[in-house]
């Protein structure tokens, strides 16, 4: 960046938008004088919307490109949902803020025309619709007998689907439904016993390079330490097990009266098999935590899970919306 200019990279969806503003707001709070410009990157995931994301590969498909333009100068930061960005980054780049948490809960949108508002009231092979083989998993575990279609696109796309389809509902991010000013769209907020979250979701990451220390340190004005703790532990969850769009595993990491807990599952694509636990410790040590209910979890049956998945892949064959 120069000294009077930073350029913030970002999808064009409306809600990548949202929330590089949100970030280009707050820090024009702090450096009044600063030129802050938006530079929309098209990313893989935004060209291909015709296929399930675990179909097209989960290595940066929302983040790729945008990486590309970090290393290149081409722009200074990226604004990334922290459950986009991949737990390995590209060697020069580092997360230099994540942003504090906002609420970590899937909802549940009936169809516009339909009776049954609650997920628990469906009828018997009700249609769900959902672009995350994470949230298949569970749901199927509640409900064997539901159909799950897959839906892509951003959120707008996906309402609009939604709207035109015969399913009974879809499950999204109440987070990004809450910034698009939807909230009266969702007519069940479903708890994390039901839906564990996926890794990140709720916060912001903000991406740069690791040696701009000048960025660096103006990050630290929208950084969140505690949500970056618990964001930590479950992303080293994750990367212990090589997850990403194509497998099941959800997350959820919190601090209380001073303790970070971790729940977490890995789940087969039928929601058949999950495999469930927890950990507690020391809110300094959750990333440590995190490989270590990792490899609880594999021990369980998780390993046995994972390998099934992958051995089978081209996976998680879903209807179209």
């Amino acid at each position: 960046m120069t000294a009077e200019r930073l350029i913030i990279g970002s999808r064009g969806s409306e809600l990548a938008l949202w929330q590089s503003n949100l970030i280009k707001s707050k820090l024009s709070e702090f450096f009044p004088t600063l030129d802050i410009e938006l530079r929309i990157v098209k990313t893989l995931g935004d060209k291909i919307l015709d296929a399930p994301l675990s179909r097209i590969g989960d290595k940066g498909l929302f983040t790729k490109e945008i990486d590309h333009a970090l290393l290149g100068r081409s722009i200074d930061i990226a604004v990334h949902s922290a459950k986009d960005v991949p737990t390995v980054l590209p060697a020069g780049l580092a997360i230099g803020a994540v942003t504090e948490r906002e609420d970590v809960r899937d909802v549940f949108i009936a169809h516009p025309g339909s009776n049954y508002r609650r997920f628990a009231d469906l009828p018997h092979h009700a249609k769900i619709a959902t672009g995350s083989l994470r949230r298949k998993c569970q749901l199927l575990h509640k409900r064997p007998d539901l159909e799950v279609i897959d839906v892509r696109g951003n959120l707008n796309t996906r309402l609009k689907k939604l709207a035109a389809s015969d399913c009974d509902g879809m499950v999204l991010a109440r987070t990004g439904v809450k910034r698009l000013g939807w909230e009266e769209r969702i007519t069940e907020v479903l708890p994390v016993e039901i839906m564990l979250p996926a890794v990140g979701q709720g916060a912001l990451a903000v991406v740069l390079r690791e040696n701009d220390s000048r960025v660096c340190e103006m990050m630290q004005k929208v950084h969140h330490e505690e949500t970056t703790i618990v964001v930590r532990g479950e992303r080293a969850f994750l990367r212990f097990l090589e997850g990403g769009c194509q497998v099941a595993i959800g997350t959820y990491g919190k601090i209380e009266g001073g303790t970070f807990r971790l729940d977490a599952l890995i789940g087969s694509l039928d929601g058949r098999q999950i495999v469930k636990g927890h950990i507690e410790g020391s809110p300094t040590e959750s990333e440590g935590l995190g490989i270590q209910l990792a490899k609880q979890l594999l021990e369980r049956g998780g390993r046995e899970i994972l390998a099934e998945i992958r051995g089978s892949q081209p996976a998680a064959k879903l209807s179209h919306v």
